[in-house]
């Protein structure tokens, strides 16, 4: 490229929720639990977290998301009374909340350290998507998965905005239109890679059970709770999101609209 080259990198958003509370938005447990949802949310708050990466020198290129997550578990879960006093690993400030709703402990367990963590009993249940899942072949060591779709995690993907300034007008459009395409293009495969990540739980003896009403209902009170959190936290911007995303779900609610 001409210019130099450029400085890129790419994180899981929600694990810098502690920076700016904007960056949690992806992970407000059982707001966006479907893809459509959840793109419908990063729409909603993808011009505030630019702003928040701007102030830090970056440029917000594409986000695209993990499968929903679940929680994978050694012993059977049918309500929040079994997750009291479990050991449930966890990897950002949300995810930490959650388990604190839910009355179970927080462990904090890297994904290559999970699997060996749940055959030892150092945790006893995992809140995570079916790709770590089947990348850790966690049926090896656990016996179920319980697909309670609680949020759908963002990779986003930065620059630093001198080195993109730096460049011809012709490669920054470039650079912009390649992220737009790679944006969408990541958000199909995601899908579809969800459903053969599940397919092969299924496939490796894993009992993969979706929540019953009661328990369902359970977990969004925990949702409701940690989304007026969320609310306070992230001020002004964090409620016009959250309007913005309630406002376009009503309106499919009652239209064709994904």
């Amino acid at each position: 490229m001409q210019g130099g080259q450029v400085e890129i990198g790419e994180f899981l958003l929600s694990a810098h929720a502690n920076e700016s509370p904007l960056f949690g938005v992806d992970s407000i447990p059982f707001l966006a639990t479907r893809f459509e949802t959840a793109a419908r949310l990063w729409q909603a708050a993808r011009p505030a977290v630019a702003d928040v990466l701007a102030k830090q020198g970056l440029t917000l290129l594409h986000a695209v998301p993990w499968p929903p997550q679940g929680i994978f578990s050694r012993r059977p879960i049918t309500s929040l009374a079994d997750l009291r006093g479990a050991r449930l690993r966890v990897y950002s400030p949300g995810t930490a909340r959650f388990a604190a709703l839910a009355g179970a402990q927080a462990v904090n367990i890297q994904a290559a350290e999970l699997a060996q963590a749940l055959a030892t009993g150092t945790v006893d249940a995992n809140l995570t998507s079916g790709a770590t899942g089947f990348d850790a072949r966690i049926w090896e060591v656990v016996p179920y998965f319980y697909d309670v779709r609680a949020w759908l995690p963002l990779n986003v993907t930065v620059v630093r905005s001198r080195a993109l300034e730096g460049l011809d007008a012709q490669t920054q459009a470039a650079v912009r239109a390649a992220a737009e395409t790679a944006e969408t293009r990541g958000w199909q495969v995601a899908e579809e890679r969800n459903n053969f990540f599940t397919a092969e739980l299924v496939r490796n003896g894993m009992q993969v059970q979706a929540p019953d009403a009661a328990f369902a209902a359970e977990l969004e009170q925990i949702g409701a709770t940690l989304a007026d959190e969320w609310r306070d936290a992230a001020g002004a911007a964090g409620a016009r999101i959250l309007a913005t995303f309630r406002s376009d779900a009503s309106a499919c609610a009652d239209s064709s609209c994904n």
